[in-house]
């Protein structure tokens, strides 16, 4: 017996289709090397230590020659879909992809590629609070630093930080209501940043389950020695 014992069902999804323009490399961001491995390959080893999944998708680009190299890509437990435009394209495509497998009850726990130095004690986390949940939530960090509202460059009021909450991943919803949402937002042809705000447009209101700091997204250069240096500490915990 584990603690994922019972009727519950948890999937992943990991849209992967990006190609992270910021970064200003040749590859993808989600095949950088940190600490010998691509990103993306430390992101999904990190996921299937956690013995909760049945399965999971990664959404991936048409014209991505990268996957077939990681040795992730011949896991029995993953799956791929096609990735799309926008972020919200591909996760929908990946719920589509489980439509022979997923029920409307089970659970989708949505995570970037790019965020490598997830915890399974934070997914862990998130499951054992939001499991019983009518709705879902994500990970998220509260913001410490002090926030300015501006117009023309110019600080027009201090926002009240208490209120303000950074959205981490993964995020976990029912895999009919979240399909649902990314259906409903994409024939509205409303913007979707995040799993979180297709399911505040249906009039939701999802869940917080605090994370740790050092689940980072890398975004920038100067955040895969960042990442090295957090996926080292891990370690030692």
């Amino acid at each position: 017996m584990t603690e994922f014992d019972g009727n519950d069902r948890f999937w992943a999804v990991v849209p992967a289709a990006g190609v992270g323009k910021r970064m200003g490399a040749d590859v993808p961001k989600q095949y950088l090397q940190v600490l010998g491995k691509p990103v993306l390959q430390h992101t999904l080893e990190r996921l299937l230590e956690v013995d909760a999944f049945a399965g999971v998708v990664v959404a991936l680009g048409a014209e991505d020659g990268y996957w077939p190299d990681l040795p992730c890509a011949a896991y029995p437990k993953i799956r791929v879909a096609p990735g799309g435009k926008e972020r919200a394209d591909s996760v929908l495509s990946a719920l589509l992809s489980l439509e022979d497998v997923a029920a409307p009850d089970d659970w989708v726990l949505v995570h970037d590629a790019a965020r490598l130095c997830i915890t399974g004690g934070d997914v862990r986390k998130l499951i054992d609070r939001l499991r019983n949940d009518p709705v879902g939530g994500i990970l998220a960090l509260p913001v410490t630093d002090t926030l300015k509202s501006t117009e023309m460059g110019e600080i027009v009021e201090t926002v009240d930080r208490s209120r303000i909450w950074r959205a981490l991943t993964p995020q976990m919803f029912h895999y009919g209501m979240l399909r649902h949402a990314l259906i409903d937002a994409a024939e509205r042809k409303l913007i979707v940043t995040d799993e979180a705000s297709a399911l505040e447009l249906q009039g939701l209101r999802p869940k917080i389950v605090e994370g740790r700091p050092d689940n980072i997204k890398i975004t920038r250069p100067e955040d895969l020695p960042l990442a090295a240096f957090y996926l080292e500490r891990q370690c030692y915990e």
